[in-house]
């Protein structure tokens, strides 16, 4: 008689700032999600003193559906910080993948499963990719598209990645893989976070595999996307590409 597969401890990271609204109605989506797929999950916001009420909301959550944390930080202190505090915690939580999502409905659960089957094929890192055949961002302007495709072509190109979305925050981690890559010594914020981490990946020889995703623009609050990010994505990306060659 064959032995039934354990499901696998999964911990969803959600950094926030000013996302009550958002997390409201994220939460409840991610549940039923966990639900229909029959997920050992847990929900870890990490919120960075959002004065709306973000932690609070969670907080009340937390005790309708159980399987909420909240990680309460000091103040903003950048998303690529609130990961590495949050892929912490979810390590010493014991999980065997970490998935990470934005709080602001850009990133739809019906694609966890898809990520978390990626994992489970004994993958290290699955990205939810609009790059990919299937993938794609249909309520983006030109303007918009462009400056996206250009910065992944940009990062994939000086660092030799091989992947088409190495920007999407929306990912899965095989959780001994995240200690192996290392990744509390990344220093990376915004979205240069996400390409050091796919470059960490690519240079500790882990396996990588992206899986399509449509984005959607978030409903309610504000983009982070603006010109300083930009500009700190290409000079970051080039000082990631002359580490290489030292």
């Amino acid at each position: 008689m064959s032995k039934t597969k354990k499901s696998p401890f999964i911990i969803i990271v959600i950094p926030t700032y000013n996302e009550k609204e958002n997390l409201q109605n994220l939460i409840p989506k991610i549940e039923s999600i966990g639900k229909s797929e029959d997920f050992s999950l847990k929900i870890l916001v990490v919120d960075d003193a959002s004065p709306d009420g973000t932690a609070e909301a969670a907080e009340k959550m937390s005790k309708k559906y159980g399987n909420i944390y909240v990680l309460r930080r000091p103040g903003k202190l950048g998303i690529g910080s609130a990961y590495k505090d949050g892929f912490n915690k979810a390590l010493e939580m014991e999980c065997d993948i970490v998935v990470e999502m934005d709080a602001d409905l850009s990133h739809d659960p019906k694609y966890l499963p898809a990520l978390i089957r990626k994992i489970e094929e004994d993958n290290d890192l699955a990205i939810g990719s609009r790059y990919v055949l299937g993938g794609s961002v249909p309520e983006w302007p030109l303007r918009r598209r462009l400056t996206s495709k250009g910065a992944n072509f940009y990062a994939k190109t000086l660092l030799g990645l091989g992947t088409k979305d190495a920007t999407s925050g929306y990912r899965a981690f095989k959780a001994s893989a995240l200690k192996k890559a290392d990744f509390s010594t990344v220093k990376s914020e915004g979205y240069l976070f996400q390409v050091e981490m796919v470059h960490r990946f690519k240079e500790k020889g882990l396996k990588i595999v992206e899986t399509p995703i449509s984005f959607i623009d978030r409903r309610a609050g504000e983009s982070k996307l603006g010109v300083n990010e930009i500009f700190k994505f290409a000079t970051g990306v080039f000082s990631l590409f002359l580490r290489r060659l030292i």
